[in-house]
């Protein structure tokens, strides 16, 4: 039998197998631990106590105010990439730690499967916000949002729209399904948008929260003050907050609606994200039978979601709706593939699924049970009584996977959401019922539907889009590389409407955005240059006699620029062209239907000979800073350039990025190709890479 060691945690040499008697909390640069005896914690597969947790005497003014006055100044002076920098620091740290957060884990009634889907799907979360911090967000402090919008007809009043940081505090207040993902997926995205976070873990799992978050204070990766962290009770930490806080919930519905009614969210514009009981279902389309791969994908998926994390997720199965004739059939086969699930000891390489998180938790999921069994008969499984390996099934928190199947017109299963491994079936007649049982969830985190009709697919989806916040689509072409109904990844938004809280979170740079503050900035073009750092259009130029191409990335200026020479085009130039490219389009080739084509009216330039020559008009040839062109973006022809036309160019140094990782960084250029009438004839962004510092090569 486990035993548990009193011995204090350090920082240096702590090893996950030990717990301290009581918890602490990470406050104001100190651990804190609580003045009073606190409240045990018990493990899950034993019953013993693993250690106390409080937050008794905590100074929560204290701890908003070290979140608003160190750690949002230090995150806030970061660059989006430099912040993204340390995300992937961290993920790299954690990653070594693996095994010691599995190990504890084990406690909490987690298998090793169950603790890959919590630590690695949290270690995974940073990396991804790491790359799209990288990748999707300027290595700035403030993301423009949109195009510029012209205000005056004159070009001197032009407006944007922007994203800043607010000089608030991100206040995490999550569930003890997982505690280390739960964690990591809200830090990722508050953190890169500025925000220093407070955590509060799920009381009954804090020790594997702690434990994780004592690796990341002792690594030091981190500014002091972006994160903090209170085990135990979250007290008087809301009445601290104001209108550039915010607030993410994950629990249920009843706390949800407790803090929606808090005066700092009423009164003081505290913005409250809500994650809550969701009712997640999955629809076995009408053209799947018993031989096709759907039928088997859906029962797997359907089983997998009752047992990983013994159904304790937000987005597990919980209604299974089938067709009327093939009832019979998916209880037969759930049932069969539940019967090959041993219950146990989590350490055990026997045990597929492990406890519940607390003797609570499964007296609360009985309950659920006999709240179903209103309308609902069990077909498999048996609430009371488990047969389990390597534990005691009483004093740990054990329970079979129950399958019920509900009767005509049952109205609980769309009411009651048992929190652990039970799911309930449901029959329907034709794609409109189904939609309408799904709906009847009042709202979820996700659905999932087995089909490989694509017709089924479009109307399922279109009809549950808007009551999920996400949608698995599952046949046998995508099977191999899905991530299956109750995963949420990082790049997709995680969240619901109505019953599920009406919260996002996750979906990449939105979650990032999300935590920022989009204003309207409206001035002069020579203003809003100055405001966002990027040269708009409209503002001065700034032309000092050397060509932009001769200059490192240390000397170019936002705003600098070279207008070029001219060049006639020419009817040569255009059937060279159409001969060298193969484009022979008749607006270029064919003057008869040429100047029948009312928009040409003759003879025209192809639009990619006209980027052609425009790039020899603005090119320097020799070796230089300018390393090479990577992308076009934006490109628009506006005037058509007709034979004799003769065009010019205007560069001008639009965006610059410095990349971290390397000795160059990117330059983004506006280009404009105007006639000998000044109209314009295109517009597009051009890129390239430029050496930080000037070439050898340079001439």
């Amino acid at each position: 039998m486990r035993t548990v060691s009193t011995e204090p945690v350090s920082t240096e040499t702590l090893s996950t197998q030990t717990v301290s008697t009581q918890l602490e909390s990470y406050v104001a640069g100190r651990w804190f631990r609580g003045t009073d005896d606190g409240e045990p914690v018990l493990d899950a597969v034993t019953g013993q106590e693993v250690t106390r947790v409080s937050s008794h005497g905590l100074d929560f003014a204290a701890l908003v105010a070290h979140a608003r006055d160190v750690g949002g100044p230090a995150v806030r002076q970061l660059t989006f990439h430099e912040r993204a920098t340390l995300l992937k620091e961290l993920a790299l740290h954690l990653g070594g730690f693996k095994d010691d957060f599995y190990a504890l884990s084990l406690r909490t009634g987690a298998t090793r499967r169950d603790s890959m889907v919590d630590v690695d799907g949290g270690i995974g979360t940073l990396f991804s916000f790491a790359s799209k911090g990288k990748r999707e967000l300027p290595d700035d402090t403030v993301v423009l949002d949109g195009a510029l919008e012209p205000l005056g007809r004159g070009g001197t009043f032009v407006g944007q729209h922007l994203y800043t940081s607010r000089p608030g505090v991100a206040v995490q207040i999550n569930a003890f399904n997982f505690p280390v993902w739960g964690m990591l997926e809200k830090l990722a995205p508050a953190f890169l948008a500025g925000l220093p976070s407070i955590v509060k873990p799920g009381s009954q799992t804090a020790y594997v929260t702690e434990a994780v978050v004592r690796r990341i204070i002792a690594s030091g990766i981190l500014p002091e003050g972006s994160l903090q962290l209170v085990c135990g009770s979250a007290g008087t930490l809301l009445d601290e907050l104001g209108e550039q806080d915010a607030v993410a919930f994950t629990g249920s519905a009843h706390t949800a609606a407790i803090l929606r009614e808090h005066p700092a969210v009423l009164h003081r514009g505290v913005r409250l994200g809500v994650e809550a009981d969701s009712l997640n279902c999955s629809i076995l389309g009408p053209d799947v039978t018993v031989e096709d791969p759907e039928f088997d994908l859906f029962v797997k998926g359907v089983v997998t979601e009752m047992t990983v994390k013994a159904g304790q997720k937000c987005t597990a199965i919980r209604r299974v709706i089938v067709p009327e004739p093939l009832a019979d059939a998916v209880v037969e086969a759930i049932s069969a593939r539940l019967d090959r699930i041993t219950v146990g000891d989590p350490a055990d390489e026997r045990v597929r699924m492990g406890a519940l998180a607390s003797l609570g938790q499964r007296d609360e999921v009985r309950k659920a049970i006999e709240a179903l069994r209103t309308s609902a008969d069990i077909v498999y499984g048996d609430p009371a009584h488990v047969d389990v390996v390597g534990a005691d099934a009483e004093r740990g928190a054990f329970l079979s996977p129950v399958l019920l199947r509900a009767r005509p017109g049952a109205a609980e299963p769309h009411e009651v959401e048992p929190f652990g491994p039970v799911a309930t079936v449901l029959t329907f007649g034709t794609v409109e019922e189904a939609v309408d049982l799904a709906a009847r969830g009042h709202g979820s985190l996700v659905a999932s539907l087995a089909t490989h009709d694509p017709q089924v697919a479009r109307d399922v989806a279109r009809g549950l889009a808007p009551w999920h916040g996400r949608l698995l689509i599952l046949d046998r072409d995508d099977a191999a590389e899905s991530t299956g109904h109750g995963s949420p990844l990082p790049m997709l938004v995680h969240g619901g409407p109505g019953r599920a809280g009406g919260g996002e979170e996750l979906g990449g740079v939105r979650a990032v955005l999300h935590h920022m503050q989009r204003t309207a900035i409206q001035g002069s073009p020579d203003m809003l240059t100055a405001v966002t750092g990027r040269w708009t259009t409209g503002s001065r130029r700034l032309l000092d006699g050397v060509h932009p191409f001769r200059k490192s990335l240390a000397e170019l200026r936002v705003g600098d620029t070279i207008e070029t020479a001219t060049r006639t085009v020419t009817l040569d130039d255009i059937n060279h062209f159409a001969e060298f490219t193969g484009d022979t389009f008749y607006a270029h080739t064919d003057p008869e239907a040429a100047a029948a084509n009312p928009f040409f009216g003759g003879i025209v330039a192809h639009g990619y000979l006209v980027v052609s020559l425009a790039a020899g008009l603005f090119v320097d040839p020799d070796p230089g800073p300018v390393l090479a062109n990577f992308g076009v973006d934006s490109l628009r022809f506006l005037t058509p350039v007709k034979v004799d036309d003769t065009i010019r160019v205007s560069l001008t140094v639009k965006q610059i990025t410095p990349r971290t990782s390397a000795d160059y960084g990117e330059v983004r250029w506006d280009a404009t190709v105007t006639n000998q009438d000044d109209a314009l004839v295109a517009t597009y962004d051009v890129l390239t890479l430029v050496a930080k510092t000037a070439h050898r090569t340079d001439h």
